[in-house]
């Protein structure tokens, strides 16, 4: 289980620059639902972050046009993206870690956060599919790393096939074989 925690640890600690997508796409206030839904499909992205005097405020995803605007039979030109985006925006620091960023995206039930620096201008966005996609290229990296290392291991012992002692044993499929049933199996 320990070497489980450290696995774990290991990819949270990732720091977020490294992940986060650069130059979100962002609109003012003043912006429609329309101009929102262009310009997302134009960035091929699912939200948009809302800026107040170049500061972030909010931000429109897709669930919030389909559920807010689509559902309710109202035209996306006349609505303005004040009106149905989600306040106050959840962000995270650009120094904060990927673990640091999957905490507060469980805490506040999010699956995007606008990355900010010092002085709370929105540099980056990460969202859950980005924590997602590092987490799973990592975990990769670990079983390739792992199947390596116990192609690698020799050890002195009793073969699993033939029952001969051995001090050139080596791990295949789980089972510990000799030089010679290895061969059998044409495995080096």
């Amino acid at each position: 289980m320990k070497k489980t925690s450290n696995a774990i640890r290991f990819e949270t600690q990732i720091p977020l620059r490294e992940v986060m997508k650069n130059n979100p796409t962002m609109l003012g206030i003043e912006a429609t639902v329309a101009k929102a839904a262009k310009t997302m499909c134009r960035d091929e992205v699912g939200s948009v972050i809302i800026l107040e005097r170049n500061q972030p405020i909010g931000i429109v995803t897709e669930e919030d046009i389909t559920c807010k605007v689509v559902s309710k039979d109202l035209k996306p030109s006349t609505v303005r993206v004040n009106e149905i985006m989600s306040t106050p925006l959840i962000t995270v620091s650009a120094d904060k870690t990927v673990g640091d960023a999957a905490h507060m995206m469980v805490k506040h039930k999010v699956r995007r956060l606008p990355v900010v620096d010092g002085t709370n201008t929105v540099i980056g966005i990460v969202t859950v599919r980005d924590l997602l996609a590092v987490s799973n290229e990592l975990n990769e990296l670990l079983a390739d790393l792992i199947e390596i290392n116990r192609e690698e291991i020799v050890e002195q012992g009793m073969c699993s096939r033939c029952s001969q002692m051995s001090d050139d044993l080596k791990r295949v499929d789980n089972l510990m074989l000799c030089s010679s049933c290895r061969e059998e199996d044409n495995i080096t």
